[in-house]
């Protein structure tokens, strides 16, 4: 059941987000576009490990956590491991990764300006609500976690 909730979600949230906003509504935006070229194909290099990233991320809810990644059914257990030893939200950077992809492969300015408000979105989600419940929820160990692992970019060394 959690991983048929995960996968739900997934194509819910991140699917609605990611695929329909930026394909169905951005598009309509007018404004700077690039013409079509054989640079958009840098967007499958982008999407393929964005995508990639958020459901191996998704996977260690499943597995390691014990529960999903929804905000309304957390995990039981801190993920540490996998893409978490690197970073502490490589879920919300394949995210912004497969979005990195959209705009590359429709070359508009409204596209990377999505980027952004995603990037802001994100972060104030993560400081307001998911590290009070982490902190709340696990205390000393992700005190310790977060003085380990950066939040958005990777050191070069992984959490011991």
């Amino acid at each position: 059941m959690t991983a048929l909730k995960t996968i739900t979600f997934i194509l819910l949230v991140p699917g609605f987000l990611l695929g329909v906003v930026p394909v169905y509504a951005i598009p309509k935006i007018p404004g700077i576009a690039l013409p079509p070229g054989p640079w958009n194909w840098a967007a499958v290099p982008f999407w393929t490990v964005g995508i990639a990233v958020v459901i191996w991320c998704a996977a260690d809810f499943v597995r390691k956590g014990r529960s999903t990644p929804v905000p309304l059914d957390p995990p039981k257990e801190l993920v540490v491991s996998g893409l978490y030893h690197f970073v502490r939200n490589p879920m919300y950077v394949g995210a912004l990764l497969v979005q990195a992809g959209n705009i590359a492969w429709f070359g508009t300015l409204a596209q990377a300006v999505y980027w952004v408000f995603l990037f802001i979105g994100f972060n104030l989600f993560i400081r307001a609500n998911e590290e009070p419940y982490l902190r709340k929820t696990f205390g000393a160990r992700y005190e310790a976690y977060c003085q380990a692992v950066p939040r958005w970019m990777p050191r070069g060394k992984r959490l011991d």
